[in-house]
């Protein structure tokens, strides 16, 4: 699984704008030069996220984008949908059929079962973080997500799932 350059830059385009504070703006070259990306990437990306209602749009000298919301209200998960859009839909199988007209798994799929579930735990996280969260610096945010990361369970050598088969 991997973020594409779409969601990474948009988010990071996104942040930026939050940046500016409430009431700030950025314009598509400022953007541009803060970040490293070329202006027609920058236009595109903006142009998803003013249709995903997270910014809007100002005309004229003194325009730019600015916050749809406030920070706290733009939830990171609805952006990268927004970005990219999810890592499995129930739509997912049907692409990937082979050359077959549908999956030959699909009376009986135990790897559908799995996509879903990582699908869900992306959700979750995803679902809880905002951009307001994400305004934090790295080492602020390093602290907050330790105390909101779910543990993983930790398994002894001898308790691992693959050594029971």
């Amino acid at each position: 699984m991997k973020l594409t350059s779409q969601e990474e830059y948009g988010l990071r385009c996104l942040l930026r704008v939050g940046r500016s504070g409430e009431g700030g703006s950025a314009t598509i070259p400022e953007l541009a030069r803060a970040e490293g990306i070329s202006e027609p990437n920058v236009a595109k990306m903006m142009r998803i996220l003013r249709r995903g209602g997270f910014v809007r749009s100002t005309r004229g000298q003194s325009g730019g984008y600015s916050l749809a919301r406030p920070a706290d209200q733009i939830a990171v998960g609805h952006v990268v949908a927004a970005l990219g859009g999810r890592l499995y839909e129930p739509a997912f199988c049907e692409g990937h059929a082979g050359v077959a007209l549908s999956c030959t798994h699909m009376p009986d799929c135990s790897i559908r079962s799995v996509w879903g579930m990582v699908q869900q735990a992306i959700d979750q996280v995803l679902g809880k973080i905002t951009l307001k969260d994400l305004l934090r610096t790295e080492p602020e945010m390093d602290a907050w997500s330790r105390g909101r990361t779910p543990t993983l369970p930790t398994y002894s050598p001898k308790d691992r799932p693959a050594d029971r088969l």
